[in-house]
Protein backbone atom coordinates (compact mmCIF):
# COMPACT_ATOMS: atom_id res chain seq x y z
CA UNK A 1 0.00 0.00 0.00
CA UNK A 2 1.22 3.49 -0.89
CA UNK A 3 -1.39 5.15 1.30
CA UNK A 4 -4.02 4.17 3.85
CA UNK A 5 -6.92 6.62 3.76
CA UNK A 6 -9.96 4.40 3.28
CA UNK A 7 -11.01 0.85 2.56
CA UNK A 8 -10.47 1.51 -1.16
CA UNK A 9 -6.71 1.50 -0.49
CA UNK A 10 -6.87 -2.12 0.73
CA UNK A 11 -6.67 -4.72 -2.03
CA UNK A 12 -7.70 -7.60 0.27
CA UNK A 13 -9.43 -6.87 3.60
CA UNK A 14 -9.17 -10.45 4.86
CA UNK A 15 -5.45 -10.55 4.09
CA UNK A 16 -4.94 -7.36 6.11
CA UNK A 17 -7.02 -8.78 8.98
CA UNK A 18 -4.85 -11.90 8.85
CA UNK A 19 -1.71 -9.74 9.06
CA UNK A 20 -3.11 -7.96 12.11
CA UNK A 21 -3.90 -11.30 13.74
CA UNK A 22 -0.38 -12.54 12.98
CA UNK A 23 1.16 -9.48 14.61
CA UNK A 24 -1.08 -10.03 17.62
CA UNK A 25 0.13 -13.61 17.95
CA UNK A 26 3.81 -12.64 17.54
CA UNK A 27 4.25 -8.88 18.15
CA UNK A 28 8.00 -8.76 17.44
CA UNK A 29 8.27 -11.34 14.66
CA UNK A 30 8.49 -8.57 12.04
CA UNK A 31 10.71 -6.20 14.02
CA UNK A 32 13.21 -6.21 11.14
CA UNK A 33 10.78 -4.29 8.90
CA UNK A 34 11.30 -1.01 10.71
CA UNK A 35 15.02 -1.18 11.35
CA UNK A 36 16.64 2.16 10.49
CA UNK A 37 13.19 3.51 9.55
CA UNK A 38 11.33 6.53 10.95
CA UNK A 39 7.57 6.98 11.42
CA UNK A 40 6.23 10.49 12.07
CA UNK A 41 2.83 10.90 13.70
CA UNK A 42 1.33 14.35 13.07
CA UNK A 43 -1.71 15.26 15.18
CA UNK A 44 -4.02 18.17 14.39
CA UNK A 45 -6.28 17.07 17.24
CA UNK A 46 -5.63 15.16 20.43
CA UNK A 47 -5.72 11.40 20.82
CA UNK A 48 -5.22 8.66 23.40
CA UNK A 49 -5.71 5.23 21.78
CA UNK A 50 -4.67 6.29 18.28
CA UNK A 51 -1.46 7.90 19.48
CA UNK A 52 -0.41 5.16 21.88
CA UNK A 53 -1.36 2.23 19.66
CA UNK A 54 0.31 3.66 16.55
CA UNK A 55 3.51 4.45 18.44
CA UNK A 56 3.53 0.99 19.98
CA UNK A 57 2.91 -0.66 16.61
CA UNK A 58 5.76 1.23 14.95
CA UNK A 59 8.19 0.36 17.75
CA UNK A 60 7.25 -3.31 17.67
CA UNK A 61 8.15 -3.24 13.98
CA UNK A 62 11.57 -1.92 14.97
CA UNK A 63 10.98 1.66 13.75
CA UNK A 64 11.75 4.90 15.53
CA UNK A 65 8.83 7.27 16.11
CA UNK A 66 8.44 11.03 16.32
CA UNK A 67 5.06 12.36 17.41
CA UNK A 68 4.25 16.04 16.85
CA UNK A 69 1.23 17.99 18.09
CA UNK A 70 0.38 20.36 15.25
CA UNK A 71 -2.74 21.72 16.94
CA UNK A 72 -0.78 24.27 18.96
CA UNK A 73 0.96 27.42 17.80
CA UNK A 74 2.50 26.19 14.53
CA UNK A 75 -0.14 27.04 11.95
CA UNK A 76 -0.03 25.35 8.54
CA UNK A 77 -1.62 26.99 5.50
CA UNK A 78 -3.60 24.71 3.17
CA UNK A 79 -4.95 27.19 0.60
CA UNK A 80 -2.93 27.93 -2.52
CA UNK A 81 -2.38 31.55 -3.51
CA UNK A 82 -2.92 32.84 0.02
CA UNK A 83 -1.00 35.90 1.17
CA UNK A 84 0.39 34.44 4.37
CA UNK A 85 0.33 37.56 6.51
CA UNK A 86 -1.87 36.15 9.29
CA UNK A 87 -1.54 33.23 11.71
CA UNK A 88 -0.18 30.46 9.49
CA UNK A 89 3.59 30.08 9.56
CA UNK A 90 4.21 27.51 6.84
CA UNK A 91 2.49 26.19 3.75
CA UNK A 92 1.60 22.50 3.54
CA UNK A 93 3.70 22.25 0.35
CA UNK A 94 6.84 22.88 2.38
CA UNK A 95 5.65 21.15 5.54
CA UNK A 96 4.82 17.90 3.75
CA UNK A 97 8.01 18.08 1.71
CA UNK A 98 10.19 18.63 4.75
CA UNK A 99 8.52 15.95 6.86
CA UNK A 100 8.91 13.47 4.00
CA UNK A 101 12.67 13.93 4.23
CA UNK A 102 12.58 13.09 7.93
CA UNK A 103 10.53 9.86 7.78
CA UNK A 104 9.62 6.75 5.83
CA UNK A 105 5.91 6.80 6.71
CA UNK A 106 3.88 9.89 7.60
CA UNK A 107 0.79 9.36 9.77
CA UNK A 108 -1.69 12.26 9.98
CA UNK A 109 -4.73 12.87 12.16
CA UNK A 110 -7.12 15.73 11.39
CA UNK A 111 -10.63 16.69 12.46
CA UNK A 112 -13.70 18.30 10.86
CA UNK A 113 -14.99 21.76 11.70
CA UNK A 114 -18.61 20.52 11.83
CA UNK A 115 -19.61 23.93 10.47
CA UNK A 116 -18.72 23.69 6.77
CA UNK A 117 -19.87 20.40 5.24
CA UNK A 118 -18.38 21.07 1.83
CA UNK A 119 -14.96 21.89 3.26
CA UNK A 120 -14.98 18.99 5.71
CA UNK A 121 -16.00 16.42 3.11
CA UNK A 122 -13.31 17.74 0.77
CA UNK A 123 -10.88 16.38 3.43
CA UNK A 124 -8.37 19.06 2.47
CA UNK A 125 -5.81 18.42 5.24
CA UNK A 126 -5.40 14.73 4.52
CA UNK A 127 -5.49 15.17 0.76
CA UNK A 128 -2.91 17.96 0.91
CA UNK A 129 -0.42 15.77 2.76
CA UNK A 130 -1.01 12.93 0.32
CA UNK A 131 -0.48 15.32 -2.60
CA UNK A 132 2.71 16.95 -1.34
CA UNK A 133 4.36 14.17 0.69
CA UNK A 134 6.85 11.91 -1.05
CA UNK A 135 6.39 9.03 1.44
CA UNK A 136 3.35 6.84 2.19
CA UNK A 137 0.62 8.58 4.21
CA UNK A 138 -1.52 6.84 6.83
CA UNK A 139 -4.77 8.37 8.04
CA UNK A 140 -5.06 8.22 11.81
CA UNK A 141 -8.49 9.83 11.29
CA UNK A 142 -9.59 12.48 8.84
CA UNK A 143 -12.55 14.82 8.60
CA UNK A 144 -14.64 12.00 7.10
CA UNK A 145 -13.11 8.61 7.98
CA UNK A 146 -11.20 6.62 10.62
CA UNK A 147 -9.81 3.61 8.72
CA UNK A 148 -7.49 2.34 11.47
CA UNK A 149 -10.48 2.06 13.79
CA UNK A 150 -12.49 0.26 11.12
CA UNK A 151 -9.75 -2.28 10.46
CA UNK A 152 -9.64 -2.81 14.22
CA UNK A 153 -13.38 -3.42 14.21
CA UNK A 154 -13.10 -5.98 11.41
CA UNK A 155 -10.44 -7.83 13.39
CA UNK A 156 -12.55 -7.74 16.56
CA UNK A 157 -15.67 -9.03 14.80
CA UNK A 158 -13.69 -11.76 13.03
CA UNK A 159 -12.34 -12.95 16.40
CA UNK A 160 -15.71 -13.10 18.15
CA UNK A 161 -18.32 -13.97 15.53
CA UNK A 162 -20.29 -17.12 16.23
CA UNK A 163 -21.73 -17.44 12.73
CA UNK A 164 -20.21 -17.11 9.28
CA UNK A 165 -22.30 -14.02 8.52
CA UNK A 166 -23.33 -12.19 11.70
CA UNK A 167 -25.87 -9.39 11.91
CA UNK A 168 -24.06 -6.18 12.88
CA UNK A 169 -25.92 -3.07 13.99
CA UNK A 170 -24.29 0.35 14.04
CA UNK A 171 -26.47 2.42 16.35
CA UNK A 172 -26.55 6.13 17.06
CA UNK A 173 -26.35 6.92 20.76
CA UNK A 174 -26.77 10.10 22.83
CA UNK A 175 -23.82 12.36 23.63
CA UNK A 176 -23.49 15.78 25.32
CA UNK A 177 -21.23 17.10 22.55
CA UNK A 178 -21.60 17.16 18.80
CA UNK A 179 -19.27 14.63 17.24
CA UNK A 180 -18.17 14.00 13.63
CA UNK A 181 -19.41 11.24 11.38
CA UNK A 182 -15.87 9.85 10.82
CA UNK A 183 -16.07 6.61 12.81
CA UNK A 184 -19.61 5.84 11.68
CA UNK A 185 -18.83 6.63 8.02
CA UNK A 186 -15.76 4.46 8.05
CA UNK A 187 -17.38 1.56 9.93
CA UNK A 188 -20.28 1.49 7.47
CA UNK A 189 -17.92 1.68 4.50
CA UNK A 190 -15.68 -1.14 5.74
CA UNK A 191 -18.52 -3.47 6.76
CA UNK A 192 -20.10 -3.17 3.32
CA UNK A 193 -16.80 -3.61 1.49
CA UNK A 194 -15.83 -6.56 3.70
CA UNK A 195 -19.01 -8.35 2.69
CA UNK A 196 -18.96 -10.88 5.54
CA UNK A 197 -21.63 -9.30 7.76
CA UNK A 198 -25.20 -8.12 7.38
CA UNK A 199 -25.12 -4.44 8.36
CA UNK A 200 -28.00 -2.38 9.70
CA UNK A 201 -27.61 1.26 10.75
CA UNK A 202 -30.02 2.50 13.40
CA UNK A 203 -30.33 6.24 13.90
CA UNK A 204 -33.01 8.83 14.64
CA UNK A 205 -34.75 10.75 11.88
CA UNK A 206 -32.47 13.51 10.69
CA UNK A 207 -29.26 11.66 11.51
CA UNK A 208 -28.76 9.56 8.39
CA UNK A 209 -25.15 9.39 7.28
CA UNK A 210 -24.08 10.65 3.86
CA UNK A 211 -25.65 8.43 1.15
CA UNK A 212 -22.17 7.50 -0.10
CA UNK A 213 -21.57 5.70 3.20
CA UNK A 214 -25.07 4.50 4.12
CA UNK A 215 -27.62 3.79 1.41
CA UNK A 216 -31.20 4.02 2.66
CA UNK A 217 -31.67 0.27 2.21
CA UNK A 218 -29.60 -0.48 5.35
CA UNK A 219 -30.92 2.36 7.56
CA UNK A 220 -33.59 1.95 10.24
CA UNK A 221 -35.08 4.70 12.37
CA UNK A 222 -36.48 2.15 14.82
CA UNK A 223 -33.73 1.10 17.23
CA UNK A 224 -35.66 -1.77 18.81
CA UNK A 225 -36.49 -3.32 15.44
CA UNK A 226 -32.89 -2.98 14.31
CA UNK A 227 -31.60 -4.73 17.45
CA UNK A 228 -33.78 -7.81 16.93
CA UNK A 229 -31.56 -10.85 16.34
CA UNK A 230 -28.33 -8.82 16.19
CA UNK A 231 -25.00 -10.50 16.91
CA UNK A 232 -22.98 -7.29 17.38
CA UNK A 233 -24.13 -3.88 18.57
CA UNK A 234 -21.71 -1.05 17.73
CA UNK A 235 -22.66 2.19 19.49
CA UNK A 236 -21.45 5.59 18.31
CA UNK A 237 -22.75 9.12 18.37
CA UNK A 238 -22.52 11.38 15.35
CA UNK A 239 -23.90 14.80 14.52
CA UNK A 240 -26.26 15.32 11.60
CA UNK A 241 -25.05 15.24 8.02
CA UNK A 242 -28.03 16.98 6.37
CA UNK A 243 -28.45 19.71 9.02
CA UNK A 244 -24.70 19.67 9.26
CA UNK A 245 -23.26 19.48 12.75
CA UNK A 246 -26.63 19.52 14.51
CA UNK A 247 -27.22 17.27 17.49
CA UNK A 248 -30.23 16.29 19.58
CA UNK A 249 -31.11 15.37 23.15
CA UNK A 250 -32.56 11.86 22.74
CA UNK A 251 -31.83 9.93 25.96
CA UNK A 252 -34.10 7.06 24.87
CA UNK A 253 -31.41 5.99 22.39
CA UNK A 254 -29.09 4.81 25.19
CA UNK A 255 -27.96 1.18 24.92
CA UNK A 256 -29.19 -0.61 28.02
CA UNK A 257 -30.00 -4.14 29.20
CA UNK A 258 -33.56 -4.03 27.88
CA UNK A 259 -32.39 -3.25 24.36
CA UNK A 260 -29.57 -5.80 24.46
CA UNK A 261 -32.16 -8.40 25.48
CA UNK A 262 -33.71 -7.97 22.03
CA UNK A 263 -30.52 -9.23 20.38
CA UNK A 264 -29.06 -12.66 19.79
CA UNK A 265 -26.96 -12.36 22.97
CA UNK A 266 -25.01 -9.73 21.07
CA UNK A 267 -21.55 -8.42 21.80
CA UNK A 268 -21.30 -4.72 22.59
CA UNK A 269 -18.70 -2.59 20.80
CA UNK A 270 -17.61 1.04 21.07
CA UNK A 271 -14.44 2.77 19.84
CA UNK A 272 -13.94 4.68 23.14
CA UNK A 273 -13.89 7.06 24.91
CA UNK A 274 -17.46 6.44 26.01
CA UNK A 275 -19.84 8.40 28.23
CA UNK A 276 -21.18 5.84 30.70
CA UNK A 277 -24.89 5.91 31.45
CA UNK A 278 -25.45 8.27 28.55
CA UNK A 279 -24.23 6.28 25.54
CA UNK A 280 -24.38 2.92 27.31
CA UNK A 281 -25.42 1.70 30.74
CA UNK A 282 -22.90 0.36 33.23
CA UNK A 283 -24.62 -3.02 33.11
CA UNK A 284 -23.98 -3.37 29.37
CA UNK A 285 -20.44 -2.04 29.15
CA UNK A 286 -19.36 -4.05 32.20
CA UNK A 287 -21.01 -7.27 31.00
CA UNK A 288 -19.07 -10.32 29.72
CA UNK A 289 -20.33 -9.46 26.21
CA UNK A 290 -18.61 -6.08 26.17
CA UNK A 291 -15.67 -5.98 23.75
CA UNK A 292 -14.55 -2.39 24.27
CA UNK A 293 -11.20 -3.30 25.85
CA UNK A 294 -10.53 -5.98 23.27
CA UNK A 295 -11.21 -3.39 20.55
CA UNK A 296 -8.79 -0.95 22.17
CA UNK A 297 -6.13 -3.67 22.32
CA UNK A 298 -6.69 -4.49 18.65
CA UNK A 299 -5.87 -0.91 17.68
CA UNK A 300 -2.18 -1.84 18.01
CA UNK A 301 -2.41 -4.85 15.72
CA UNK A 302 -4.40 -2.98 13.08
CA UNK A 303 -1.81 -0.20 13.04
CA UNK A 304 1.00 -2.75 12.95
CA UNK A 305 -0.56 -4.49 9.94
CA UNK A 306 -0.83 -1.20 8.03
CA UNK A 307 2.62 0.12 8.96
CA UNK A 308 4.20 -3.28 8.36
CA UNK A 309 2.68 -3.46 4.89
CA UNK A 310 4.20 -0.08 4.03
CA UNK A 311 7.59 -0.63 5.63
Amino acid sequence: MKQFLSVSDVPDINALIAKAAAHKAAPFASSHLGQHKMVINLFFNSSLRTRMSTEKAARQLGADVITYDASGGWGIEFEDGTIMNANTAEHVREAAGVLSQYCDVLCVRSFPTLTDKEADYADRIMKAFVKYASVPVVSMESATRHPLQSLTDCLTISEHRRTARPKVVLTWAPHPRRLPQCVANSFAEWMQAWGEVDLTIANPEGFDLAPAFAPKSIVSHNQAEAFAGADFIYAKNWSAYDDYGATADLPDWIIDEQKMALTNDAFFMHCLPVRRNMVVSDAVIDSPNSLVLQQANNRTWAAQAVLGSML
